[in-house]
Protein backbone atom coordinates (compact mmCIF):
# COMPACT_ATOMS: atom_id res chain seq x y z
CA UNK A 1 0.00 0.00 0.00
CA UNK A 2 1.48 3.47 -1.16
CA UNK A 3 2.00 5.79 1.87
CA UNK A 4 2.96 9.35 1.76
CA UNK A 5 4.92 9.56 4.87
CA UNK A 6 7.26 6.89 3.65
CA UNK A 7 7.45 8.30 0.30
CA UNK A 8 8.54 11.51 1.98
CA UNK A 9 11.13 9.96 3.94
CA UNK A 10 12.46 7.85 0.67
CA UNK A 11 13.06 11.38 -0.78
CA UNK A 12 14.62 13.49 2.35
CA UNK A 13 17.30 10.29 2.84
CA UNK A 14 18.02 10.53 -1.15
CA UNK A 15 18.45 14.52 -1.07
CA UNK A 16 20.38 14.33 1.90
CA UNK A 17 22.96 11.68 0.51
CA UNK A 18 23.06 13.28 -2.83
CA UNK A 19 24.04 16.56 -1.17
CA UNK A 20 26.54 15.46 1.04
CA UNK A 21 27.86 12.89 -2.11
CA UNK A 22 28.13 16.63 -3.51
CA UNK A 23 29.61 18.41 -0.92
CA UNK A 24 32.21 15.82 0.03
CA UNK A 25 33.55 15.94 -4.11
CA UNK A 26 33.79 19.52 -3.65
CA UNK A 27 36.68 18.79 -0.97
CA UNK A 28 36.53 18.63 2.67
CA UNK A 29 35.31 22.34 4.34
CA UNK A 30 34.23 21.49 7.79
CA UNK A 31 31.88 19.45 10.09
CA UNK A 32 29.31 22.45 9.83
CA UNK A 33 29.04 22.55 6.08
CA UNK A 34 28.47 18.56 6.44
CA UNK A 35 25.72 18.86 8.97
CA UNK A 36 23.78 21.92 7.04
CA UNK A 37 23.39 19.80 3.91
CA UNK A 38 22.36 16.86 5.96
CA UNK A 39 19.68 18.72 7.68
CA UNK A 40 18.62 20.08 4.63
CA UNK A 41 18.09 17.43 2.92
CA UNK A 42 16.25 15.35 6.13
CA UNK A 43 13.93 18.44 6.69
CA UNK A 44 12.45 17.16 3.47
CA UNK A 45 10.45 14.46 5.83
CA UNK A 46 7.95 17.05 6.69
CA UNK A 47 7.24 18.78 3.60
CA UNK A 48 4.11 18.39 3.42
CA UNK A 49 3.08 18.61 7.26
CA UNK A 50 4.86 21.60 7.61
CA UNK A 51 5.58 23.09 4.25
CA UNK A 52 6.44 26.98 5.14
CA UNK A 53 8.57 25.87 7.65
CA UNK A 54 10.33 23.09 6.08
CA UNK A 55 11.25 25.99 3.21
CA UNK A 56 12.49 28.35 5.64
CA UNK A 57 14.83 25.55 7.31
CA UNK A 58 15.95 24.32 3.39
CA UNK A 59 16.69 27.88 2.96
CA UNK A 60 18.55 29.37 5.73
CA UNK A 61 20.89 25.78 5.44
CA UNK A 62 21.56 26.42 1.79
CA UNK A 63 22.85 29.73 2.53
CA UNK A 64 24.32 28.31 5.73
CA UNK A 65 26.71 26.02 3.46
CA UNK A 66 27.60 28.39 0.23
CA UNK A 67 28.98 30.50 3.17
CA UNK A 68 30.79 27.77 4.66
CA UNK A 69 32.58 26.78 1.33
CA UNK A 70 30.15 24.17 -0.40
CA UNK A 71 29.71 25.15 -3.93
CA UNK A 72 26.67 22.48 -3.86
CA UNK A 73 23.09 23.47 -5.54
CA UNK A 74 20.08 23.92 -3.13
CA UNK A 75 18.02 21.24 -4.07
CA UNK A 76 16.54 20.59 -1.18
CA UNK A 77 15.20 24.37 -1.12
CA UNK A 78 13.90 23.42 -4.57
CA UNK A 79 11.65 20.31 -3.43
CA UNK A 80 10.40 22.68 -0.45
CA UNK A 81 9.58 25.33 -2.86
CA UNK A 82 7.49 22.78 -5.24
CA UNK A 83 5.44 21.54 -1.55
CA UNK A 84 4.62 24.85 -0.61
CA UNK A 85 3.31 26.14 -3.46
CA UNK A 86 1.37 22.91 -3.90
CA UNK A 87 0.07 23.28 -0.39
CA UNK A 88 -0.86 27.26 -1.94
CA UNK A 89 1.50 29.10 -0.30
CA UNK A 90 2.25 31.03 -2.77
CA UNK A 91 3.06 34.30 -1.95
CA UNK A 92 4.96 33.26 1.18
CA UNK A 93 6.94 31.10 -1.28
CA UNK A 94 7.96 33.55 -3.73
CA UNK A 95 9.51 36.20 -0.86
CA UNK A 96 11.37 33.35 0.28
CA UNK A 97 12.66 32.69 -3.34
CA UNK A 98 13.79 36.39 -3.53
CA UNK A 99 15.10 36.22 -0.31
CA UNK A 100 17.10 33.02 -1.26
CA UNK A 101 18.42 35.10 -5.06
CA UNK A 102 19.70 37.87 -2.87
CA UNK A 103 21.19 36.02 0.30
CA UNK A 104 23.27 33.52 -2.01
CA UNK A 105 25.41 35.74 -3.24
CA UNK A 106 25.98 37.97 -0.07
CA UNK A 107 26.85 34.27 1.15
CA UNK A 108 29.86 33.97 -1.32
CA UNK A 109 30.58 37.13 -0.55
CA UNK A 110 31.68 36.64 2.88
CA UNK A 111 34.45 33.75 1.33
CA UNK A 112 36.17 37.25 0.35
CA UNK A 113 34.78 36.47 -3.54
CA UNK A 114 34.74 39.52 -5.89
CA UNK A 115 30.92 40.51 -6.74
CA UNK A 116 31.17 38.91 -10.38
CA UNK A 117 32.40 35.55 -9.12
CA UNK A 118 29.40 35.92 -6.03
CA UNK A 119 27.06 36.09 -8.18
CA UNK A 120 28.17 33.19 -10.21
CA UNK A 121 28.05 31.23 -7.77
CA UNK A 122 24.80 32.06 -6.35
CA UNK A 123 23.08 31.64 -9.75
CA UNK A 124 25.05 28.14 -10.02
CA UNK A 125 23.44 27.39 -6.51
CA UNK A 126 19.95 28.51 -7.04
CA UNK A 127 18.84 29.07 -11.02
CA UNK A 128 16.02 31.60 -11.32
CA UNK A 129 14.78 28.57 -14.20
CA UNK A 130 14.75 25.90 -11.63
CA UNK A 131 12.76 28.01 -8.60
CA UNK A 132 10.02 28.43 -11.82
CA UNK A 133 9.79 25.22 -12.74
CA UNK A 134 9.65 23.63 -9.11
CA UNK A 135 7.13 26.68 -8.57
CA UNK A 136 4.83 25.56 -11.57
CA UNK A 137 5.27 21.88 -10.69
CA UNK A 138 3.61 22.59 -7.50
CA UNK A 139 0.90 24.76 -8.73
CA UNK A 140 0.41 22.29 -11.58
CA UNK A 141 -0.21 19.78 -9.34
CA UNK A 142 -2.16 21.86 -6.72
CA UNK A 143 -4.97 23.01 -9.39
CA UNK A 144 -5.25 19.09 -10.48
CA UNK A 145 -5.68 17.87 -6.95
CA UNK A 146 -8.60 20.63 -6.31
CA UNK A 147 -10.60 19.91 -9.91
CA UNK A 148 -10.11 16.17 -8.78
CA UNK A 149 -11.76 16.99 -5.28
CA UNK A 150 -14.37 19.62 -7.08
CA UNK A 151 -15.28 16.84 -9.50
CA UNK A 152 -15.58 14.24 -6.37
CA UNK A 153 -17.94 16.83 -4.80
CA UNK A 154 -19.97 17.14 -7.95
CA UNK A 155 -20.67 13.66 -7.80
CA UNK A 156 -21.62 13.44 -4.26
CA UNK A 157 -23.92 15.97 -4.56
CA UNK A 158 -25.40 14.22 -7.69
CA UNK A 159 -26.00 11.28 -5.98
CA UNK A 160 -27.64 13.13 -2.84
CA UNK A 161 -29.77 14.48 -5.47
CA UNK A 162 -30.83 11.24 -6.46
CA UNK A 163 -31.12 9.80 -3.37
CA UNK A 164 -33.53 12.64 -2.49
CA UNK A 165 -35.79 12.54 -5.72
CA UNK A 166 -35.61 8.91 -5.22
CA UNK A 167 -36.53 8.96 -1.49
CA UNK A 168 -39.75 12.17 -2.40
CA UNK A 169 -40.81 9.53 -4.99
CA UNK A 170 -41.17 6.68 -2.49
CA UNK A 171 -42.96 9.21 -0.34
CA UNK A 172 -45.51 9.75 -2.63
CA UNK A 173 -46.11 6.15 -3.83
CA UNK A 174 -46.46 5.47 -0.16
CA UNK A 175 -49.16 8.37 0.34
CA UNK A 176 -50.80 7.66 -2.57
CA UNK A 177 -50.88 3.79 -1.94
CA UNK A 178 -51.40 3.38 1.38
CA UNK A 179 -52.83 6.58 3.12
CA UNK A 180 -56.40 6.58 1.52
CA UNK A 181 -56.64 2.28 2.44
CA UNK A 182 -56.07 2.90 6.38
CA UNK A 183 -58.09 5.83 6.00
CA UNK A 184 -61.01 3.77 4.91
CA UNK A 185 -59.90 1.32 7.68
CA UNK A 186 -59.98 3.94 10.65
CA UNK A 187 -63.11 5.48 9.73
CA UNK A 188 -64.88 2.22 9.40
CA UNK A 189 -63.57 0.30 12.69
CA UNK A 190 -64.43 3.74 14.28
CA UNK A 191 -68.09 3.57 13.02
CA UNK A 192 -68.63 0.58 14.09
CA UNK A 193 -67.44 1.14 17.73
CA UNK A 194 -69.33 4.48 17.87
CA UNK A 195 -72.65 2.74 16.28
CA UNK A 196 -72.47 -0.25 18.54
CA UNK A 197 -71.76 1.82 21.91
CA UNK A 198 -74.98 3.95 20.29
CA UNK A 199 -77.36 0.88 20.67
CA UNK A 200 -75.66 -0.20 24.13
CA UNK A 201 -74.28 -3.11 22.36
CA UNK A 202 -70.74 -4.99 23.55
CA UNK A 203 -68.29 -3.45 21.31
CA UNK A 204 -65.65 -6.93 20.50
CA UNK A 205 -62.61 -6.60 21.56
CA UNK A 206 -61.01 -7.25 18.02
CA UNK A 207 -62.77 -4.45 16.71
CA UNK A 208 -61.40 -1.73 19.13
CA UNK A 209 -57.86 -3.38 18.42
CA UNK A 210 -59.08 -3.31 14.66
CA UNK A 211 -59.44 0.47 15.65
CA UNK A 212 -56.56 1.20 17.82
CA UNK A 213 -54.22 -0.30 14.85
CA UNK A 214 -55.43 1.76 12.17
CA UNK A 215 -54.59 4.44 14.25
CA UNK A 216 -51.41 3.47 15.10
CA UNK A 217 -50.87 2.63 11.34
CA UNK A 218 -51.42 6.03 10.65
CA UNK A 219 -49.30 7.75 12.50
CA UNK A 220 -46.61 5.53 11.54
CA UNK A 221 -47.17 6.36 7.96
CA UNK A 222 -47.34 9.48 8.81
CA UNK A 223 -43.99 9.19 10.52
CA UNK A 224 -42.48 6.97 7.98
CA UNK A 225 -43.59 9.73 5.28
CA UNK A 226 -42.35 12.20 7.32
CA UNK A 227 -38.61 10.98 7.49
CA UNK A 228 -38.39 10.16 3.54
CA UNK A 229 -39.16 14.17 3.42
CA UNK A 230 -36.23 14.96 5.95
CA UNK A 231 -33.52 12.34 5.26
CA UNK A 232 -34.32 10.14 8.23
CA UNK A 233 -34.72 12.72 10.66
CA UNK A 234 -36.08 11.41 13.98
CA UNK A 235 -38.48 8.69 14.06
CA UNK A 236 -40.62 8.86 16.93
CA UNK A 237 -40.79 5.11 18.50
CA UNK A 238 -38.54 3.74 20.49
CA UNK A 239 -38.11 1.72 23.99
CA UNK A 240 -39.89 3.98 25.38
CA UNK A 241 -43.08 3.02 23.74
CA UNK A 242 -43.00 -0.59 23.97
CA UNK A 243 -45.39 -0.96 26.54
CA UNK A 244 -47.98 0.50 24.05
CA UNK A 245 -47.05 -2.19 21.95
CA UNK A 246 -47.63 -4.90 24.54
CA UNK A 247 -50.70 -3.46 25.81
CA UNK A 248 -52.32 -3.44 21.83
CA UNK A 249 -51.17 -7.05 21.80
CA UNK A 250 -53.25 -7.46 25.49
CA UNK A 251 -56.30 -6.02 23.53
CA UNK A 252 -56.23 -7.90 20.35
CA UNK A 253 -56.87 -11.25 22.81
CA UNK A 254 -53.19 -12.07 23.23
CA UNK A 255 -51.74 -12.81 26.91
CA UNK A 256 -48.79 -10.70 26.40
CA UNK A 257 -46.31 -9.52 29.19
CA UNK A 258 -42.87 -7.36 29.65
CA UNK A 259 -40.33 -7.55 31.19
CA UNK A 260 -37.32 -5.18 31.68
CA UNK A 261 -33.74 -5.82 33.06
CA UNK A 262 -31.03 -3.61 34.14
CA UNK A 263 -31.21 0.44 33.80
CA UNK A 264 -31.30 1.25 30.70
CA UNK A 265 -28.83 4.06 29.43
CA UNK A 266 -28.28 6.21 26.70
CA UNK A 267 -29.23 4.91 23.81
CA UNK A 268 -28.34 5.80 20.54
CA UNK A 269 -31.33 6.73 18.20
CA UNK A 270 -30.64 3.87 15.38
CA UNK A 271 -30.39 1.21 18.30
CA UNK A 272 -33.37 3.05 20.31
CA UNK A 273 -36.01 2.44 16.21
CA UNK A 274 -34.54 -0.79 15.64
CA UNK A 275 -35.24 -2.40 19.49
CA UNK A 276 -38.69 -0.92 19.00
CA UNK A 277 -39.28 -2.42 15.26
CA UNK A 278 -37.95 -6.00 16.49
CA UNK A 279 -40.39 -6.21 19.53
CA UNK A 280 -43.44 -4.87 16.92
CA UNK A 281 -42.50 -7.20 13.45
CA UNK A 282 -42.65 -9.92 16.78
CA UNK A 283 -45.31 -9.33 17.87
CA UNK A 284 -47.36 -8.73 14.92
CA UNK A 285 -45.94 -12.33 13.86
CA UNK A 286 -47.54 -13.57 16.80
CA UNK A 287 -50.88 -12.11 16.30
CA UNK A 288 -50.60 -13.36 12.06
CA UNK A 289 -49.28 -16.59 11.95
CA UNK A 290 -48.30 -17.87 15.72
CA UNK A 291 -51.99 -19.45 16.38
CA UNK A 292 -50.43 -18.61 19.64
CA UNK A 293 -52.13 -17.96 23.08
CA UNK A 294 -49.58 -16.31 25.31
CA UNK A 295 -46.49 -13.78 24.57
CA UNK A 296 -43.95 -12.64 26.94
CA UNK A 297 -41.13 -10.01 25.65
CA UNK A 298 -38.15 -9.01 27.56
CA UNK A 299 -35.54 -6.30 27.49
CA UNK A 300 -32.44 -6.57 29.07
CA UNK A 301 -29.94 -3.88 29.53
CA UNK A 302 -26.70 -5.39 29.26
CA UNK A 303 -23.18 -3.32 29.91
CA UNK A 304 -22.86 -2.36 26.25
CA UNK A 305 -25.49 -4.09 24.60
CA UNK A 306 -29.61 -4.19 24.63
CA UNK A 307 -30.70 -7.49 24.68
CA UNK A 308 -34.34 -8.52 22.99
CA UNK A 309 -36.52 -11.84 23.70
CA UNK A 310 -39.89 -12.20 22.44
CA UNK A 311 -41.30 -16.02 23.30
CA UNK A 312 -44.68 -17.05 22.32
CA UNK A 313 -46.49 -20.59 22.62
CA UNK A 314 -47.57 -20.90 18.90
CA UNK A 315 -47.28 -23.98 16.71
CA UNK A 316 -43.45 -23.86 15.98
CA UNK A 317 -42.12 -26.80 17.13
CA UNK A 318 -38.01 -27.72 16.94
CA UNK A 319 -37.47 -28.58 13.62
CA UNK A 320 -39.51 -26.34 11.71
CA UNK A 321 -37.66 -24.07 9.50
CA UNK A 322 -39.08 -20.50 9.46
CA UNK A 323 -40.35 -19.17 6.65
CA UNK A 324 -38.12 -16.65 4.96
CA UNK A 325 -40.54 -13.57 5.20
CA UNK A 326 -39.90 -9.74 5.02
CA UNK A 327 -40.51 -9.15 8.59
CA UNK A 328 -37.89 -11.86 9.53
CA UNK A 329 -35.37 -10.72 6.87
CA UNK A 330 -36.20 -6.66 7.26
CA UNK A 331 -35.33 -7.61 11.29
CA UNK A 332 -31.60 -9.33 10.24
CA UNK A 333 -30.99 -6.33 8.41
CA UNK A 334 -31.77 -3.66 10.86
CA UNK A 335 -29.57 -5.63 13.43
CA UNK A 336 -27.06 -6.96 10.94
CA UNK A 337 -26.61 -2.84 10.46
CA UNK A 338 -25.80 -2.02 13.74
CA UNK A 339 -23.44 -4.50 14.49
CA UNK A 340 -25.99 -6.90 16.74
CA UNK A 341 -27.12 -10.62 16.71
CA UNK A 342 -30.00 -11.77 15.90
CA UNK A 343 -31.61 -15.49 16.57
CA UNK A 344 -34.77 -16.58 15.22
CA UNK A 345 -36.60 -20.27 15.34
CA UNK A 346 -38.57 -22.74 17.09
CA UNK A 347 -37.74 -22.66 20.86
CA UNK A 348 -37.85 -26.49 23.03
CA UNK A 349 -41.25 -27.37 23.87
CA UNK A 350 -43.05 -25.19 20.97
CA UNK A 351 -43.37 -22.13 20.26
CA UNK A 352 -41.04 -19.36 18.32
CA UNK A 353 -38.15 -17.28 19.77
CA UNK A 354 -37.00 -13.80 18.63
CA UNK A 355 -33.77 -13.33 20.21
CA UNK A 356 -31.43 -10.04 19.44
CA UNK A 357 -28.61 -8.46 20.67
CA UNK A 358 -27.58 -4.65 19.77
CA UNK A 359 -24.21 -2.79 20.79
CA UNK A 360 -24.83 1.10 22.53
CA UNK A 361 -21.38 2.30 21.96
CA UNK A 362 -21.51 3.23 18.60
CA UNK A 363 -22.61 6.22 17.06
CA UNK A 364 -26.21 5.92 16.00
Amino acid sequence: MWRPGRTDAAIAAGVAVALLAAGWSGGHVGVLGYALLLVSGLALVARRRAPVPVLAVTGVCAVGYQAAGFDVPAVAFLFAVYAAVRAGHRAVTVAAAVLMLAALPLAALTLGMGVGDALARGRGALELAWLVAAGAAGEALRQAERRADEAERTREEAALRRADEERLHIARELHDSLTHQISVIKVQAGVAVHLARKRGEHVPEALLAIEEAAREATRELRATLEALRDDGAGAPHGLAHVPELVERARMAGLDATLTVGGHRPDVPAAVDRTAYRIVQESLTNVARHAAAATASVRIDYRPGAVAIRVDDDGAATPGDDPAPGVGLRGMRERVTALGGRLRAGPRDGGGFTVRAELPVDRPS
